[in-house]
């Protein structure tokens, strides 16, 4: 048997790795498949054909290129281990999509690189693999734009970005204003009758104008200039490129018209100063805002951040005092007041509180906590002192960790925006083949001025052709999505997982911890003629007392609510599988299942059907040969959960419900929160197989659980939700974690997803559109019906209106309510 070794990218979670599964083994040949997510490696077992294989990686969206091995041998071992570890840059001098796929390009070809992926929306890049810091920032410098690493504290970061957007804002609207200041007076001129042609009389007054614009592009626009070179000198081409040839060239024809007039015809000596210190000003302001809506963007984030505490009160030495939270340790014991939030993660050392967790779980209703509980920092403590020992510090709490995974989930791309990726690779070059073509063809066809309109036609098409539409329509809707998200308590993990979520059809539904409280508790009571509840239920009580059987937990806190006095009894004993006795005085007392009290010649006279059809366990209780009564026993469904149920079906999901639960107890529970199927008598080890059944019928399946027996159904789906109040092992197989137990998390999530994709969507077709039409109009395809060409300023215009245009739509979301959606548009 041979085996194939291939490099992946971008698999981030055991999601990931199932779609890599899935994918390969559709191949014929293949026999196992092994996902390695640590080194980004997939081997596979079998004779199935190498280029297949890698065909069908290339299919599920995570190939690498090139691949690190795939040369069959009979005894190859597996890969050897790569340092998947993560670095962070942020990025300067990057403004399209062009930008970012020269940067990707530049970090993916470093020696250790695995993959790398820039985020044009908060410029930042996340690298994995195993090459230094040193080399990550020179690719990024050899390719022409400037890197450095992301160090300290999250909040200081995010304050120094904060800082440099605002002078990076002030200084383009410094910009604007120079070059509109200029232009706009010289445009008013033309367009009030002013004769903008060279003369002998206007000749110098034009030089003079000419030299004031020069210096508008050496000061407004010198960052044009400044890239556009260092991109030709890497043999690159970007947003900026096109800007500096299209100003340039007004300019310097311009200028010649002024000091070489003779050598133009007299239809051609017009200048076109005014059109190059507009452009600069207009895609300065067009930047301007960009920069100030994408802050916005950004701020789900810092909202998360603000949420810590600044400072702690800290018990060392016996004494209480006030301390930066920095400098708090591990094991530090805490006193946090009302009114205050938790500085650290910790555990309840002593006393009693009700504290509000909704910026973590998105739940407004407060949670008690008293010793041994754990609390998370950024909670707001409602009522009464607590003390508690530090357990995490940092970017160890909880609260650090969900930015980090937001964060990093902000910058993922989904594979909708690939398209973009592809496009922006060779979006630039085209347009300015598309220009020569269109300059070329006026100046050989087109009426005269021919010189004139050659001029006009190029620089339109260059200065409209804008390619930062396209490089921000996906990573603004995702970096607002995600957010978006993170507030609501849902912490997704990727940009796949975000737009799977969207096209899901089937939901499956893991029942104990998920629909249900996954706590028992009892549910009803029947007596036997002249039998009391409470006295029946005393008596349980007093015979449950030895066990820790959790049905028997579920009565003592029955027995506890109703303050209730538990019988004294003797002798107890535990029948395994069956039910408990003991001895009262000189009777015995029986409390069991239906079979064990028959087997001990107990009459059972009782209708059990109230309790069964409830979805109830029913335990009987006797004395001696006499029937007292039953109790029923249930894990309760959550009180939300039919009306999350509810709220999925009427988005089109098909709900289903799996549980190893019995069948009749499974249709009770199935009956209560609606949903469409069940299977019941599932063992954990058969639930991945289930959901891969629902797969092969050819749906999009979703898989909702909590438990270590859960993850690998989580693993199976397309996307797995993990309720966060569930085992590590679920969270960490699941593309989505809930940090609260409702299920109304799983149907905001699911809302939130698709209306980000809708948004992707919109962003993408109107940068398409943009400059599907931009173009053709900028070349003169109206001047047959029009007699007019498009100015080079409405050009300008139009490229800032754009990217303008995808960060505003992008805000949009900002203002979506996932739970008053039902299916609307954002």
């Amino acid at each position: 048997m041979s085996e194939h070794t291939f490099a992946i990218q971008g698999a981030s979670c055991q999601g990931c790795a199932g779609k890599i599964r899935r994918a390969l083994e559709t191949v014929e040949g293949v026999e196992q498949v092994q996902v390695d997510l640590d080194t980004q490696r997939v081997t596979i077992s079998g004779e199935a054909n190498p280029d297949a294989l890698q065909a069908a990686l290339q299919e599920s969206g995570y190939a690498a290129d090139p691949p690190a091995t795939a040369t069959p041998s009979a005894h190859s071992s597996k890969a050897p281990a790569a340092d998947a570890s993560e670095q962070q840059l942020s990025i300067s001098g990057a403004t399209c999509a062009s930008c970012v796929s020269s940067i990707e390009k530049a970090l993916r070809h470093t020696p250790g690189v695995t993959d790398a992926s820039m985020n044009l929306a908060d410029r930042s890049a996340r690298v994995q693999g195993s090459a230094s810091l040193d080399s990550l920032i020179r690719a990024v410098e050899n390719a022409g734009y400037g890197a450095s690493a992301m160090h300290g504290d999250p909040q200081q970061h995010r304050q120094h970005q904060r800082q440099q957007q605002q002078a990076h804002y002030r200084q383009l609207l410094g910009h604007t204003a120079l070059g509109i200041g200029v232009g706009g007076p010289l445009m008013a001129w033309g367009l009030l009758g002013g004769d903008m042609a060279v003369t002998d009389q206007s000749r110098w007054a034009w030089l003079a104008v000419g030299l004031v614009c020069l210096a508008v592009l050496l000061v407004a626009g010198r960052h044009f200039y400044i890239s556009a070179w260092k991109a030709f000198r890497h043999h690159n081409a970007n947003m900026d490129t096109l800007v500096a040839l299209g100003t340039g060239a007004a300019w310097l024809y311009s200028m010649a018209v002024v000091l070489f007039p003779q050598t133009l015809p007299v239809s051609a000596r017009h200048v076109y100063f005014e059109a190059s210190a507009m452009i600069i000003g207009l895609i300065n302001l067009g930047q301007a805002l960009e920069v100030r809506a994408r802050g916005k963007t950004s701020q789900a984030v810092e909202r998360l951040l603000d949420l810590g505490a600044k400072t702690a009160r800290v018990i060392r030495d016996g004494e209480e005092q006030d301390l930066p939270v920095e400098q708090v340790r591990t094991g530090d014991t805490l006193r946090i007041r009302p009114g205050e939030k938790v500085a650290v993660d910790g555990q309840v050392l002593e006393g009693d509180s009700q504290l509000d967790e909704s910026m973590l779980t998105g739940e407004p209703m407060p949670v008690r906590k008293h010793s041994g509980d754990t609390l998370h920092a950024g909670t707001l403590n409602q009522s009464g002192t607590l003390l508690y020992r530090a357990t995490a510090v940092g970017k160890d709490t909880a609260l650090a960790q969900i930015v980090e995974l937001v964060k990093k989930a902000q910058g993922s791309k989904p594979s909708i925006g690939r398209l973009a990726d592809r496009i922006s690779a060779v979006f630039v070059p085209t347009i300015m083949l598309i220009a020569v073509a269109a300059a070329l063809l006026w100046y050989n066809l087109g009426p005269d001025p021919r010189l004139t309109h050659m001029l006009v036609v190029a620089t339109s098409v260059l200065i409209i052709a804008c390619p930062c539409a396209l490089g921000l329509a996906t990573p603004m809707s995702v970096m607002v999505g995600v957010g978006k998200a993170a507030e609501a308590g849902i912490l997704i993990r990727d940009g796949e997982a975000l737009q799977t979520s969207a096209k899901l059809d089937t939901i499956v539904l893991d029942k104990t911890g998920t629909i249900t409280e996954g706590k028992p508790a009892v549910s009803g009571i029947l007596c036997s003629d002249g039998q009391q509840e409470d006295s029946l239920l005393a008596l349980a009580a007093g015979l449950e007392a030895g066990s820790e059987h959790p049905l028997a937990h579920a009565i003592l806190d029955a027995a506890r609510e109703r303050s209730l006095t538990r019988a004294r009894v003797t002798a107890f004993q535990a029948h395994n599988g069956l039910g408990v006795s003991a001895r009262q005085g000189e009777q015995t007392l029986r409390l069991g299942n239906r079979r064990w009290l028959e087997e001990q010649g107990i009459a059972v006279n009782l209708d059990l059907s109230a309790l069964t059809d409830a979805g109830a366990t029913p335990l009987l209780l006797a004395r001696d040969r006499q029937l007292l009564g039953a109790i029923g026993v249930a894990d309760r469904i959550k009180p939300d959960s039919a009306e999350a149920i509810a709220r999925l079906r009427q988005a089109g999901l098909k709900v289903v419900m799996i549980t190893g639960d019995v069948a009749a107890s499974a249709h009770a529970i199935a009956r209560q929160a609606g949903v469409d199927e069940v299977m019941a008598e599932v063992l954990p080890a058969d639930k991945a197989d289930r959901v891969k059944a629902l797969q092969a019928q050819g749906a999009t399946v979703a898989m909702v659980g909590d438990g270590i027996n859960d993850a690998p159904a989580l693993a199976q789906a397309d996307v797995g939700f993990a309720i966060g109040s569930g085992t590590d092992v679920a969270i960490e197989s699941a593309g989505v974690t809930l940090m609260g137990g409702s299920l109304h998390g799983v149907a905001d999530a699911i809302a939130i997803s698709a209306a980000t994709v809708r948004n992707i969507k919109q962003n993408l077709f109107g940068a398409f559109v943009y400059n599907s039409l931009g173009v053709p109009l900028a070349a003169g395809l109206l001047y047959p019906f029009t007699g007019a060409l498009l100015s080079p300023v409405i050009a300008g215009a139009a490229m800032s209106l754009s990217s303008v245009t995808v960060v505003s739509n992008a805000n949009r979301l900002r203002w979506f309510n996932a739970r008053k959606s039902r299916g609307d548009t954002p």
